[in-house]
């Protein structure tokens, strides 16, 4: 039986299904108590992957805003494929020279302190065990890969902000002080809500700018979305490389 996989990514991963060498492609709709999300499907000779596009809109030439987005419906529709995995990618701010724009690394852990709360369980009291929020196995398997154009810098924490405005110099210092080492705006509810699903999940995360005041030589460089967006979209070629590493895992 083919492996499969759900990829759920945002800013500038529009074209990603077309990067993989596929036999067949079709859209589908799932039907979710919170809404309906399409998802690319992607026939590949050993695996099926299914993409979300987490910013999915209804109304054409509209992209949903972070802090708009039906975490639970695209969960749920994950959810539904029966996957063998779930990948998040996520475009996100850096903090640290170590891993400049342009670097793909591996989410270590997720700082959240600023999302409302996130759960499928409104009714009952349910605590989904988040200490080890992504899979160990998957991670190792990909940084096993060889030339799979991953960054060196491990062990990156995420800092979630709650958007759709980027960060400010001093909120970037506090993350910083905590522990963060890129920041984003879409990880922090995800992660929580897969947790609550029992599917394996992994995150790997598309350095696209320097976060606020923290552009060498020039800490008042403005952040434009644009630019951000066209970073993202120049690591596709790392992610499914290393994406395509895990195909031979099983």
């Amino acid at each position: 039986m083919k492996q499969r996989f759900c990829i759920i990514a945002g800013t500038g991963m529009e074209p990603l299904a077309e990067d993989f060498q596929y036999q067949k492609s079709s859209i589908i709709r799932s039907d979710t108590p919170w809404g309906q999300v399409p998802i690319k499907h992607v026939s590949h000779e050993s695996v099926e992957i299914f993409l979300i596009d987490r910013h999915h809109s209804d109304e054409i030439g509209k992209r949903t805003p972070p802090h708009n987005i039906n975490y639970k419906a695209n969960i749920h529709a994950a959810k539904s494929l029966e996957p063998d995995l779930i990948i998040s990618i996520n475009s996100v701010g850096t903090m640290v020279e170590e891993f400049p724009p342009g670097s793909v690394g591996l989410v270590s852990d997720v700082l959240d302190l600023s999302s409302r709360p996130m759960t499928f369980f409104d009714d009952t009291a349910t605590h989904a065990d988040r200490t080890s929020c992504f899979s160990e196995f998957h991670m190792e398997k990909i940084n096993q890969c060889p030339e799979n154009g991953l960054s060196s810098f491990t062990g990156i924490v995420s800092a979630q902000s709650s958007g759709p405005q980027f960060e400010t110099p001093a909120e970037i210092t506090a993350l910083r002080a905590l522990g963060a080492h890129v920041v984003g705006m879409t990880l922090g509810p995800e992660s929580r809500l897969i947790s609550e699903v029992g599917v394996p999940h992994i995150a790997l995360c598309c350095s696209s700018n320097w976060a606020a005041g923290q552009t060498p030589n020039d800490p008042l460089a403005p952040i434009d979305h644009e630019i951000v967006s066209s970073q993202a979209n120049a690591t596709r070629s790392i992610l499914v490389s290393c994406i395509e590493c895990l195909f031979t895992t099983f």
